[in-house]
């Protein structure tokens, strides 16, 4: 929502101020659909050739973030702590009984309580494997937490790909703005024999290539690329929290000390209050037991 307010903001005081102060919009429109052409299909050819179709397509996904904002809300945090303390307690209680929600967590009936966390590929991946790999005894803290850092130094690296692709195109638009205006005083040069209000309207047109190309990389795609890059930080720290809830738990403390390592480590306007997760851990024993 907050992301169509500021582009709504943008829009609104550019183009008023420009009319605000006598300008008229006329020469602007009739000159856009060509200039958005060359400019914008010179910009969506270069992201093509810069990146392979998968980036293509995250990238294209991830623009949705501009708006929706973090996937993972504070409700999540509380749901992946009181999964993580599941899993910790039935580890230390009964290590048999753990493989079984591992080795097919599609049809465990643990992480059946939590179908969004069910539905995040990586989020399950480093669960399991990392549970996986402490029942097969590689249960060093020290070994698992940078085999786990250089997890989430990978994850985070592709997670960027596509703040990096779009702030590229952002770097390039301006360019393309100075060709598409170097191609419209091309045209103007090849009507000088016209009257002075014909050229005036040319060579009006032919700088809206410029002020496009500036225009679409510092207000719109610019910020399009931070917000994603915003998102992304702040998303990955989901899967921080897995990491030191897991490691803490290699560490022998008891599960309500791995889980409130884990709390404490979570962003304060998205880590769970206290009690309220004392009251979920509480409920989960009571349907354990």
């Amino acid at each position: 929502m907050l992301g169509i307010v500021g582009i709504a903001v943008i829009l609104v005081m550019v183009f008023g101020g420009y009319m605000l102060a006598g300008g008229k919009m006329g020469i602007i429109l009739a000159a856009l659909p060509f200039e958005m052409i060359m400019i914008g299909g010179a910009a969506i050819g270069a992201f093509l050739i810069s990146n392979d179709m998968s980036s293509v397509k995250q990238t294209v996904r991830d623009i949705g973030k501009v708006f929706k904002g973090p996937r993972w809300k504070l409700e999540d945090y509380r749901d992946l702590l009181c999964l993580l303390f599941e899993l910790i307690r039935l580890a230390r209680a009964n290590p048999v009984a753990l493989e079984e929600h591992i080795e097919s967590p599609d049809s465990s009936s643990i992480f059946r309580k939590y179908p969004r966390i069910r539905q995040d590929h990586e989020a399950m991946d480093l669960i399991c494997d990392t549970l996986r790999a402490a029942s097969m005894n590689y249960d060093d803290p020290h070994q698992v937490e940078e085999v786990l850092d250089k997890r989430m130094d990978a994850t985070l690296h592709h997670a960027m790909h596509s703040s990096h692709a779009l702030q590229t195109v952002a770097d390039a638009l301006p360019a393309l703005g100075i060709v598409a205006a170097v191609l419209g005083v091309i045209k103007t040069m090849g009507s000088i024999d016209q009257p002075p209000e014909v050229l005036g309207k040319m060579i009006g047109g032919a700088l809206v290539g410029t002020f496009l190309g500036v225009f679409l990389a510092y207000g719109l795609m610019g910020p399009f690329a931070t917000r994603v890059k915003t998102v992304v930080e702040e998303d990955i720290h989901f899967y921080q929290l897995i990491r030191e809830v897991l490691i803490a738990n290699l560490h022998r403390h008891p599960a309500n000390i791995c889980i409130e390592v884990g709390r404490q480590n979570t962003p304060h306007h998205l880590r769970p209050a206290f009690s309220d997760l004392e009251a979920a851990m509480r409920e989960l024993k009571q349907d354990a037991a």
